[in-house]
């Protein structure tokens, strides 16, 4: 999927995340009450059902953020892919992983209205139902998950396909939450967990979004105001020089 374009300069550069990161310890148990994880039986349970859904058809996953570029699964086939009715939005209220329930932070999730530009990976046809399983523990964890995930249809250049997609908000609560732009911003400017921090998760998806030709306005936008956030919280105490992707080159 990677284009031939000139990758653009950046407000948000691998200084703004270093200042933002900070060390946070894992936590012992879930951090609400309502995270309930999901059992092994479960997760089997829910891996026997997706196989069944596909009737007989290839397995085909939508994704649009980190698993663009990082999979994590093994596929045979990808296509770029655009789904109609949903948009990528940080929308998805985290209080683990890259934040805490004291700074909460954002995900990446699929919204309603708009449209997105991702891709659709195909499964192998063999061991169906175990490549599910590998799939399932990466992406969801808690019982809450569930009713996230979604059958959308996705089209490319060869046509429509039936994808299952991660994270389709489907209400406005703890789980999906939906903030301005600028709250959005100051969320991702200072959340850290023990898995990193949204800075840094931001700023790897827009650097790979370029590489890959992938022009997403709304990340652009949450990109440069985030590093403005950055810059009130953490104060550079030398010179920040920008860093500049692989094929850019100072004006």
């Amino acid at each position: 999927m990677t284009q031939n374009v000139r990758l653009r300069r950046l407000s948000l550069t691998e200084e703004h995340v270093r200042r933002a990161h900070r060390v946070v310890e894992k936590p012992a148990q879930p951090t609400s009450p309502h995270l309930t994880p999901l059992t092994e039986s479960e997760m089997s349970e829910l891996a026997a059902r997706l196989a069944s859904d596909c009737e007989g058809e290839p397995l085909w996953v939508f994704v649009y953020g980190s698993l663009l570029w990082k999979p994590a699964f093994d596929h045979v086939e990808r296509r770029r892919a655009v789904v109609h009715g949903w948009r990528r939005a940080f929308c998805l209220n985290i209080r683990n992983y890259r934040a805490t329930p004291d700074a909460p932070g954002l995900m990446l999730a699929l919204a309603r209205g708009g449209s997105c530009l991702g891709a659709v990976f195909r499964l192998p046809d063999d061991d169906r139902e175990a490549r599910i399983l590998t799939l399932l523990r990466r992406e969801i964890s808690y019982l809450v998950d569930l009713p996230s995930l979604r059958w959308v249809s996705a089209r490319s250049s060869t046509g429509a396909v039936r994808a299952l997609a991660f994270y389709c908000a489907h209400s406005a609560d703890d789980d999906f939450i939906y903030l301005p732009e600028e709250e959005q911003a100051r969320r991702l400017a200072t959340a850290v967990g023990h898995a990193g921090s949204c800075a840094d998760y931001l700023y790897n998806t827009v650097v790979h979004f370029e590489e890959m030709g992938i022009r997403d306005s709304y990340l652009w936008r949450m990109q440069s105001l985030v590093a403005k956030e950055i810059d009130l919280a953490f104060p550079c105490e030398g010179p920040n020089v920008p860093f500049l992707p692989d094929g850019d080159a100072p004006a």
